[in-house]
């Protein structure tokens, strides 16, 4: 072999390396912020699930279930929780075999942005918008309770 041959194999290394680590990057920075866009999704369905419960108790008010729903967003870790936007709609219903009885409905949409997606993803390909902001939304309905 000459040596200038393996000049050039070792270029074409450097290349190759220089073309995968950024691919790398983003496939491995993208499962992150998808686990952590799922667990904020999982958060999100179980704040609305309880403001759904606390919602269909007779003594309840919409401000005590909205403030719950914080709440249980806060303790998740949810840092945008003060300002997502939480929905308590008691005068929904819901059919019950054929007949519609009176619900409540709770409804909470979520600004999740991405921490390091469309930063990582920018360096690939400066144009590209995956990774922007987007708005999750988690609804629970329950069937009221008898006063």
């Amino acid at each position: 072999m000459k040596p200038d041959s393996r000049k050039r194999e070792r270029g074409s290394a450097m290349v190759e390396t220089a073309i995968t680590i950024p691919l790398l990057l983003v496939l491995m920075v993208g499962i992150f912020e998808v686990g952590r866009a799922y667990e904020t999704w999982q958060v999100l369905t179980n704040a609305a699930r309880e403001g759904a419960r606390m919602a269909v108790m007779p003594s309840n008010d919409p401000a005590t279930t909205t403030g719950l729903i914080r709440e249980y967003m806060s303790n998740g870790q949810l840092i945008n929780s003060a300002t997502a936007s939480v929905v308590v709609d008691e005068g929904a219903s819901i059919d019950v075999n054929g007949t519609p009885v009176s619900a409540s409905l709770v409804t909470v949409d979520y600004p999740f942005e991405f921490i390091m997606l469309q930063p990582i993803v920018r360096l690939v390909a400066p144009a590209a918008t995956v990774g922007g902001p987007i708005t999750m939304r988690a609804t629970a309905i329950m069937r009221n309770e008898a006063e």
